[in-house]
């Protein structure tokens, strides 16, 4: 029975401790937001084969064709870079 008085007097010491209050923080926090991407609109090009009548030549479409390639390519060039830049 005095063991519980022992605990019980330690148990009320402990009771009126009070713990120090930790002081508040400022913590900076990076968050992505969404901006509006603002750059010029890419022209579609005339392309070489649009330009060819109807009935051309095979070689004249041949011509148009590998023109047209490397049409397309420099207009995708350009589209790739207007999307990096809105990334």
């Amino acid at each position: 029975m005095k063991w519980l008085l022992v605990v019980l007097g330690l148990l009320a010491g402990c009771a009126g401790h009070v713990a120090d209050v930790p002081e508040p923080q400022v913590v900076r926090v990076e968050v992505p937001v969404q901006v509006p991407c603002r750059t010029e609109r890419v022209q579609r090009p005339g392309f070489a084969v649009d330009a060819l009548p109807i009935g051309a030549d095979v070689d004249e479409q041949m011509r148009a064709l590998r023109a047209e390639r490397l049409q397309r390519k420099g207009y995708e060039k350009r589209l790739e870079t207007v999307v990096e830049a809105c990334l």
